[in-house]
């Protein structure tokens, strides 16, 4: 990653840092219920702390329109002290004279939230004057926050055209294993997309084309291309529209002499609830009352033999209703094959977006991955080959 700036190059002592942060966690009656991405930027924090920076964190929290208290990021900085095991304080505010009286106050070391920057409509549309604002309260800005880093937001891009801009440990990380994955891969690369939609994933179709070897499809996304292939999916969830479309993408494929994997056997059933009677039947044979919920294990042991020769695997979305049991053993099946994979040190993995997160920990295998991203939007803009402004502003000139 030697294109990018990071902490290695910069020395932090009684400097005043701000630090944007992804601070955007859960929360259920004022308690953080789930606390991975604080666990993520810690090193960051403790690092710049222990060299004797001022450590000011920026964040957003929610979508409030201008200042709401059930947004304030007061209760989301005690869980970061929580986690961290140090003091941090907080200011009620993220420019101006109660932010700066509280930057003020601080001793190197020391760690400071500001409030919500989303609680300014400015903060969104990266407006001069805010930037300038956020600028004059700090010496170094470092870029954390790679799940923010495809908006070009005052606190996420802006102030890295006013101050001098690095990225985090979190940053770094995330960077280096996407372009691990994507841009200098082991060969051959195989990826999952998986998920409800083609509509939602073209752009990401399409770019996996590009890049790798073996694209497998998953989720209800497989019902259109089964379809487009002639086949009956019954009462599945499909986009008639999109058949076309399919057509196109299974034809750019075998142009370029990508394979594209789909479900050969799958698990009806005639509806969508968990624990639903269901059966498992071969593509050609799903009757009009039924609906494809789940891969079947002709599938599975396909996609798990696709993995067995890849050197490193992109995920992006489940291959079948995996919030509802016992549709979700398709999903866990290979994601607990792509674990054992990687911890034998034969595949590279990297996987991300919100349902395949969630999709990995019902199977218990997202800390056997390579890097699991937390980040949602980010993540999937990446894998369509768009370049995100948080990034960019931290490469070196």
């Amino acid at each position: 990653m030697s294109a990018f700036r990071t902490l290695d190059q910069v020395d932090v002592k009684g400097k005043r840092v701000l630090v944007r942060v992804d601070l955007n966690v859960p929360m259920d009656s004022g308690k953080v219920t789930d606390a991975t991405r604080i666990e993520r930027i810690a090193p960051t924090i403790t690092e710049i702390a222990d060299k004797g920076g001022k450590v000011i964190l920026l964040a957003h929290f929610g979508r409030p329109k201008g200042r709401d208290p059930k947004d304030s990021l007061k209760p989301v900085a005690a869980a970061v002290a929580d986690i961290i095991k140090r003091p941090v304080a907080f200011a009620e505010d993220c420019i101006g004279d109660v932010a700066k009286a509280a930057i003020d106050k601080m001793q190197p070391g020391e760690i400071l939230c500001l409030e919500n920057t989303r609680f300014y409509k400015e903060e969104e549309k990266s407006d001069p004057s805010f930037v300038e604002k956020l600028a004059a309260l700090g010496d170094i800005y470092v870029n954390d926050a790679f799940s923010a880093a495809h908006r070009a937001h005052a606190s996420t891009e802006g102030l890295g055209h006013k101050l001098p801009a690095y990225a985090g440990r979190t940053m770094q990380a995330e960077v280096e294993a996407l372009s691990k994955a994507l841009e200098h891969p082991q060969r051959p690369v195989a990826a999952v997309a998986g998920g409800a939609k083609v509509s939602t994933k073209l752009d990401l179709l399409g770019n996996l084309l590009d890049k790798v070897d073996v694209l497998i499809i998953g989720g209800a996304m497989a019902n259109t291309f089964l379809l487009a292939q002639g086949k009956s999916v019954g009462k599945s969830l499909v986009e008639q529209d999109l058949l076309p479309t399919a057509r196109e993408i299974m034809a750019k494929a075998k142009a370029k002499g990508r394979e594209i994997v789909l479900p050969v056997d799958v698990v009806v059933a005639k509806e969508f609830r968990a624990h639903a009677p269901s059966r498992v039947v071969d593509v050609e044979h799903v009757a009009a009352d039924e609906m494809i919920l789940d891969i079947g294990p002709r599938s599975v042991e396909h996609v798990i033999s696709v993995l067995a020769r890849s050197k490193t695997l992109v995920w992006n979305g489940p291959f079948g209703a995996f919030e509802m049991e016992p549709f979700d053993n398709g999903t866990v099946a290979v994601a607990e094959a792509a674990a054992e994979l990687t911890q034998a040190g034969k595949i590279i993995s990297v996987a991300g977006g919100g349902d395949t997160v969630a999709a990995l920990n019902v199977a218990g295998a997202a800390g056997r991955f390579s890097y699991v991203s937390t980040a949602g939007g980010a993540f999937l803009e990446w894998l369509e080959g768009k370049s995100l402004p948080g990034v960019e502003i931290l490469r070196a000139k």
